[in-house]
């Protein structure tokens, strides 16, 4: 076969692929959608290093460098497709692309309003039934579906438990945990999720006494710690709704940005916009609508 027959063949294979795909009607990263800020990490001519010490203080300092390190985040019971349709947690390739876009266009907003170098988002839903916590889960699936990027949920919704359900290991001590009890480490409460590259720390089980935990001098250490660690992972906290709880108000100092979740049919515009003057502050990134 000459040059020309076999360009021409591989023109109608990469075709014929992408018709397959269409019929399908699975997503595909390059379509639809606009082109984010390239995150500090990405960048693999300068490689990103960064001095880190160890958990238990034991070793000596060592060289952190992100480009090795995504690859070394355990998930010992990754979901399988199945698993995660059935759980509605999104995943590349899924059928339904408006709800992939959709994601995928809340992450560079974020990203692009970001910028350079990690950040946090807190996400807090405006409704009075909570539930916001698959949400949140779905935004750091979307950051962490970038193979460049970790992603981190901290969920500090202790009253609601929705998030045992959505990841595949089982989880006991939290974040109000980390915080009462001195004793334990940040890794006695960081879980593998089932989705690559994303990892999450549960709320605990400490609920009466979370406003004090959440305002304490600890809690503030351990967000600085969360976010200072690594610098390409991008940290999503699930507050309880804004609203009805003093908690949302709280964390919403350890934020770079705060995204509000919309219930269908719970919230008027004027409680959206009563909401958003309450928070007072440059941190509001936009809203989200939940079915």
């Amino acid at each position: 076969m000459d040059d020309n027959k076999l360009y021409n063949a591989l023109l109608k294979s990469q075709e014929e692929r992408r018709l397959l795909e269409q019929k399908r009607g699975e997503a595909r990263p390059e379509e639809n959608f606009r082109k984010e800020r390239p995150f500090a990490g990405s960048d693999r001519l300068k490689p990103n290093w960064v001095r880190i010490d160890t958990d238990d203080g034991e070793n000596a300092p060592t060289v952190y460098d992100s480009s090795v390190s995504l690859a070394l985040i355990g998930n010992p019971k990754p979901w399988s497709r199945d698993q995660l349709r059935e759980r509605k947690i999104i995943y590349s390739g899924m059928p339904d692309k408006e709800v992939m876009d959709a994601y995928r266009e809340l992450r560079i907003q974020l990203r692009n309003k970001a910028g350079e170098g990690n950040f946090t988002v807190l996400f807090s839903s405006l409704g009075d039934k909570g539930g916001s916590v698959l949400t949140a889960f779905n935004l750091a699936v979307s950051f962490a579906m970038d193979s460049h990027t970790s992603a981190l949920l901290v969920d500090c919704d202790p009253y609601h438990e929705a998030l045992t359900n959505l990841v595949s290991s089982p989880m006991t001590a939290g974040v109000t945990d980390f915080v009462a009890d001195s004793s334990l480490k940040i890794k006695n409460i960081l879980y593998p999720s089932g989705v690559a590259r994303l990892s999450v720390i549960p709320a605990g089980t400490q609920v009466s006494s979370a406003v004090e935990l959440f305002s304490a001098v600890r809690m503030r250490d351990l967000m600085n710690e969360l976010k200072a660690r690594y610098p390409d992972r991008c940290i999503i906290i699930n507050a309880p709704p804004f609203r009805d709880n003093t908690e949302a108000r709280i964390l919403e100092r350890f934020a770079d940005q705060v995204v509000f979740g919309v219930p269908f049919g719970e919230v008027t515009a004027e409680e959206i916009s009563e909401s958003v003057d309450v928070l007072d502050s440059d941190k509001f990134s936009g809203l989200v609508f939940q079915e």
